[in-house]
């Protein structure tokens, strides 16, 4: 089995899958192999029609089944230093080398060798496959999905994530929301600043708050908060705007991100802001420009995994993998989406975090071979 799941790796990496380009033929791909095995398989395109989301069931077509997860989607491998083609897999000295093999075409591959086994083992409870695009830029395609299996009225019980964990089992990670925004001031000479608006300025003034907002969560830290860091964390990730040192800036943006731990830690950063914009930045602004502006886009608001003390998902990966522990990690996936649809759900799959995003990416063939293990198990579970 682990040479197929080898083999489907390589074809799948040889997919651009990266985020601003179309994962139509790897949909394709995936969705030949599940029908090939007698599933039902959905397509669901994006308003572009460039991207698809991919649904597939075998077994009946009810409640209650058990979702294996992954996303399509690459980061770009633009100014990465590889020592091969990122695109084309290469095996050394047991790695399994090539962009997306741990993040996380990995487990897809392997939940597509299985599928012949998957399908003479479903009985009464359905197995469902849900790949998703453009999760590594706002898990864009999960929230499409969850929709598409609302409208449905369809109502998985369990999801299992499979992000690269070293197929550990984790049960909570914080949320990822991210924004850009963007100032309009008033060009002019830099001799005379207060006839213009000088929107870097302005933009700067922003982020020193949110550096102070930044400050403050530290003491906001849930008691007995298992992350690492135990608050929610800012991060101020680019700041552009003007063009030479003697015009006063008229255009600037700020891109930035929180990692929270609790929604409320969102809801008293970004009050705090609005209150800021509102009352003190955009006042200034509009007194010497009545078209000023700031403007705040949601690149994507993604809630995190929250543990709980029943977890259904936990219990059944405990029994498959040997493992009782269940962690937390700091990296945000689609989990929080699956949640929100009322299935329990863990993230475990085969490769480390560690690899992902970096130049030659890998997935160790031993992690792939624990990860084929486990959902040989879960294949005589459901066969049960």
């Amino acid at each position: 089995m682990l040479d197929k799941t080898t083999s489907i790796l390589a074809d799948l990496i040889a997919f651009q899958t990266v985020s601003a380009d179309s994962n139509l033929e790897m949909i394709d791909y995936i969705a030949g192999h599940l029908d090939a095995c007698g599933a039902s398989v959905q397509q669901f395109r994006d308003p572009s029609g460039r991207k698809a989301n991919l649904f597939a069931t075998l077994g009946p077509q009810c409640d209650g089944g058990i979702v294996l997860s992954g996303h399509t989607d690459v980061v770009p491998v633009s100014d990465q230093q590889w020592a091969t083609d990122p695109f084309k897999m290469v095996a050394r000295d047991g790695r399994l080398y090539g962009r997306g093999c741990c993040d996380m075409k990995g487990f897809i591959a392997a939940t597509l060798a299985m599928a012949p086994t998957f399908a003479q083992a479903v009985r009464d409870r359905p197995l469902h496959f849900a790949f998703t695009y453009d999760e590594e830029v706002g898990c864009i395609g999960a929230g499409h999905l969850a929709r598409s299996l609302g409208e449905m009225g369809l109502r998985p019980g369990v999801a299992i994530i499979g992000e690269p964990t070293g197929m550990r089992i984790i049960e909570g990670h914080k949320g990822c929301y991210e924004y850009t925004t963007r100032f309009q001031g008033l060009e002019g000479h830099g001799s005379a600043p207060d006839q213009g608006v000088n929107a870097v300025e302005y933009a700067a003034r922003y982020v020193a708050l949110l550096l102070e907002l930044k400050d403050q969560l530290r003491a906001m830290a849930p008691p007995g908060s298992r992350f690492d860091p135990p608050w929610t964390t800012v991060n101020v990730g680019a700041m552009s705007g003007g063009t030479v040192h003697n015009v006063i800036a008229p255009m600037a943006q700020v891109r930035w991100e929180m990692r929270p731990v609790q929604r409320s830690d969102a809801d008293f950063v970004k009050g705090r802001l609005h209150r800021y914009c509102r009352d003190e930045l955009l006042p200034r602004m509009q007194a010497v420009f009545p078209d000023a502006a700031i403007e705040t886009e949601v690149v994507g608001e993604v809630d995190g995994l929250v543990p709980s003390l029943e977890n259904e998902a936990r219990a059944i990966l405990a029994e498959l993998t040997g493992r009782n522990a269940a962690d937390v990690v700091p990296f945000g996936t689609e989990a929080g989406i699956f949640q929100s649809l009322g299935m329990d759900v863990v993230i475990c799959g085969p490769g480390s975090i560690e690899q992902a995003h970096k130049a030659d990416e890998y997935v160790s063939a031993a992690q792939l071979g624990q990860c084929l293990a486990m959902l040989g198990k879960l294949a005589a579970k459901l066969g049960q």
